[in-house]
């Protein structure tokens, strides 16, 4: 994403280090919790105040600010202040004499923030909520090409979006501001914040809407624009009525000098808008029945007209996309007008990107937020279930047993005669410092056996308090050795130790090596992914202090990875913690030399360096074990990745053959929906603190090697109502199961795995018992009968159970 600090340039209508200094700058508008969301990841998301700013000065400068409260807290609670005070009064009047002014936050590469003056932005993507998509969003593009981040209008949490006024009056056709804003012009009312930023840029710039791409606005087209822009495609009334308007503001408007700041003092403070008299298309989808008939026919027209615009969409990226190649560029000079514009049109999308959020597009389905509203009343009422079990007297304590642990599902019980099984999980008693202690002699070897602590930490998992995890996790992994005393341990981990600064020193302090072509590529993928792993964690957040990370002249030193240091603009910045666990990453690469380094291990090592308190010895040798049980996931031809996916959906067949069935009629047997869950152990689609229990239970491998299959089949078995009754379409379940991130209950997950894996050992028990009492059973038939033995395989065929694969069989494994 790109990230806009103001230029040193006046022709682009910033300020120059002197200049900024002697200006003033007057906030006009604000809004809060407008977010910018960094990735995809709601825990990611920062919120902020979207603000127009007025540069005092002869010839007056207006700005379009975005503004973390990360960088506003920094200024104190007076700078706050006036920015919920503006949001609160939302004035009209520019010449008010309470005018409030404000210091514009200095602003780094990691917070996002942007003020761009209006004259530098060329268009804005308008994308209005949606029954699947709560939060409005506008995205920001500039003249010279660039991308401002996309701001997201979070309206349920805004302060001016949520007044009482402001929400009495949403749904009707008076005003949606205080009586007390109000002016002889009062604005229209506004369905959502990214409307109500539209209403108010009108008053200083002209907004054009394209009939090429509706959801995109002109800020003060230049008549070339205008022109293509205003293309009219079809022969239509409500086309000619945004066409004629659209004329009346080219011909009878003062239309200002192209990307230049108006003089407002000139004109009125409310100046005549050809743009702003009529409603917007977006919000007049949202008027009740009462509007009246020619209204609701334009609606109608404007409709239809768009589902011939998302109809021709593809064909026009695609001409995009071929017309914006190099060897195409001798040709474009001489295509028409409207053709040309395709040529990398600011603001248009990219090829591809139609398949947003999971593969549904700008128009998503209405059921995957069916679905999505199933399961959160189907969680609410699972809650409400276990709180009345909880509630029950102690007599009752089998019932609460039944209902606590199971969860929604009851699988295969009913048609074959086997005991239901049930959790052994207790995370409510985590293992802690005094029962570890009591595991040992006062030599440091263990009392308990490998398997009975292994046994402990499944069910009870390591308690977050205090450095338990760092003590035990090299055990789980095998990092330092069980049955033997505490004197030969430091042996052995003393000898790893410096086995790790000998493939450390291979390339630190060896420039040879250090800048050879091979290294430089591994070391600049490695660099850009640890700068963006885990950054809500202290250690490598922005704000960590970092006293020691400085070059001699006392400068920053942001990393000693990064091949270059013009790279660092791009990027958010570096620091000790984040260089060291790039190190750790770089001697990885020269540890395992046939694989070397593959996008994703960040996300793995990174859990590790925070556990082991930054001590790099203990995360190399942690990750180095990690490693060994995963490195079938980071396989180049990804053999690995489709063996585990494939014997997923074996699993799937066996335990639920209505869900198989299912995904096989949406062609989602590929399982895509479950390749991040694999590949990184589900490291994005829990908490950090969750996915720490997640992992040293998988580690255990107390049931399986594999038990992270049972962990996704728990999953896609918690949701299986929603997707078999609202999900036909694989991009659905595909959106379905991405937007599951960070909404998952760990320990219910847990123990149903763990009863879906018990329920398959059964299953597995039961087919092998069934077989070999068959094959008994036929054999001494053939003997006391004589029947031959085609006869008696044909008896065998008719029995019906499911076969086995070695695959499925393997997961009955444990141990490494």
């Amino acid at each position: 994403m790109v990230e806009i600090q103001r230029t040193q340039s006046e022709s682009s209508g910033s300020l120059s280090p002197s200049a900024e200094e002697e200006s003033k700058y007057r906030l006009l508008y604000s809004k809060s919790k407008v977010y910018v969301n960094p990735t995809a990841y709601a825990r990611d998301n920062i919120p902020g105040f979207v603000a127009l700013v007025k540069r005092e000065a002869v010839n007056p400068t207006y700005l379009l600010a975005w503004i973390p409260e990360t960088l506003l807290c920094e200024k104190g609670t007076d700078e706050w202040d006036k920015f919920v005070k503006i949001e609160e009064k939302a004035i009209l009047d520019e010449e008010d004499e309470d005018a409030v002014l404000i210091d514009l936050p200095t602003q780094r590469p990691e917070s996002y923030a942007f003020s761009v003056p209006l004259t530098s932005i060329y268009s804005l993507l308008v994308n209005p909520p949606t029954l699947s998509s709560w939060y409005g969003t506008i995205g920001i593009n500039l003249i010279n090409s660039s991308t401002l981040p996309t701001l997201h209008f979070h309206d349920d949490e805004s302060l001016s979006m949520t007044l009482p006024s402001r929400h009495a009056n949403r749904h009707n056709t008076t005003s949606a501001y205080p009586p007390t804003a109000l002016t002889s012009s009062s604005r229209p009312s506004t369905s959502w914040g990214g409307e109500d930023l539209l209403s108010r840029l009108r008053s200083y710039a002209h907004l054009l809407r394209s009939t090429l791409q509706p959801n995109m606005f002109i800020v003060d087209p230049s008549k070339a624009d205008i022109d293509t822009h205003t293309t009219q495609i079809f022969d239509d009334d409500a086309v000619d009525d945004i066409l004629a308007q659209s004329s009346y503001a080219s011909s009878h408007s003062p239309v200002p000098a192209h990307r230049r700041p108006r003089p407002l003092s000139n004109v009125p403070a409310n100046p005549p808008n050809p743009y702003s008299t009529r409603s917007s298309v977006l919000h007049r989808s949202l008027y009740p029945p009462s509007i009246s008939t020619t209204q609701s026919s334009s609606q109608a027209r404007m409709a239809l007209l768009q589902s011939f615009s998302n109809i021709t969409r593809a064909t026009r990226h695609a001409a995009q996309n071929i017309l914006s190649h190099p060897l195409a560029k001798p040709i474009v000079p001489h295509l028409p007008d409207p053709v040309r514009s395709l040529v990398n049109v600011n603001g248009d999308l990219e090829w591809g990107s139609w398949v947003e959020k999971g593969g549904v597009g700008e128009f998503e389905s209405a059921r995957v937020y069916l679905a999505r509203w199933a399961r959160i009343v189907a969680e609410e009422g699972d809650r409400a279930r276990k709180r009345e079990a909880q509630a029950l007297p102690s007599s009752s304590s089998d019932v609460v047993e039944e209902i606590s642990p199971l969860g929604v599902f009851e699988l295969l019980h009913s048609t074959i005669n086997l005991p239901s099984p049930k959790t052994s999980r207790d995370p409510a008693h985590p293992i802690d410092e005094a029962l570890w202690a009591k595991w040992f002699d006062n030599d440091g070897r263990p009392k308990v056996r490998l398997e009975e602590m292994r046994r402990q930490v499944f069910r009870r998992g390591i308690t977050p308090h205090g450095n338990l995890r760092k003590k035990m996790w090299p055990f789980i992994l095998g990092v330092h050795e069980w049955d033997i005393t505490e004197s030969e341990r430091e042996m052995k981990w003393e000898e790893k130790r410096k086995r790790y600064h000998e493939i450390k020193d291979e390339w630190c302090g060896v420039p040879e090596v250090f800048d050879r072509p091979d290294v430089l590529e591994e070391r600049h993928r490695i660099d850009v992914d640890c700068r963006r792993t885990d950054r809500t964690q202290p250690l490598f957040s922005s704000a960590y202090e970092d006293t020691a990370d400085n070059d001699l002249n006392g400068n920053r030193r942001y990393t000693t990875i990064s091949p270059q240091m013009s790279d660092i603009g791009a990027q958010s910045p570096s620091n000790e913690h984040i260089d060291r666990l790039a190190g750790v990453l770089l001697t990885y690469n020269f540890y395992n030399k046939e694989l070397g380094y593959v996008q994703g291990m960040s996300d793995l090592c990174a859990p590790l360096y925070v556990v082991m308190s930054s001590d790099e010895e203990l995360t190399f040798w942690c990750f180095v074990e990690v490693m060994n049980r995963m490195i079938q996931n980071f396989l180049r031809d990804q053999s690995g990745m489709k063996k585990q996916l494939s014997t997923l959906q074996e699993l799937i067949s066996v335990m639920d053959p209505d869900l198989y069935r299912h995904l096989e009629k949406t062609d989602g047997l590929n399982l895509f929906f479950c390749f991040r869950w694999v590949l990184i152990a589900f490291k994005r689609e829990f908490p950090f603190d969750d996915v720490l229990r997640l992992w040293e239970v998988l580690w255990t491998d107390y049931y399986s090697n594999e038990f992270i299959l049972f962990v996704a089949l728990a999953i896609l078995e918690s949701h299986r109502d929603m997707i078999l009754r609202y999900l036909v379409e694989f991009d659905e379940i595909l959106k379905y199961c991405n937007e599951l991130s960070m909404t998952i209950e760990l320990d219910s997950t847990l123990a149903q795995a763990e009863v879906l894996f018990l329920s398959f050992a059964q299953l597995v028990a039961d087919i092998d018992r069934r077989r070999a009492e068959e094959a008994t059973n036929s054999t001494s038939v053939l003997r006391r009968r004589g029947t031959s033995a085609s006869e008696g395989n044909a008896s065998l065929s008719k029995v019906s159970m499911p076969t086995l694969s070695d695959n499925l069989r393997d997961l009955l494994k444990t141990g490494r």
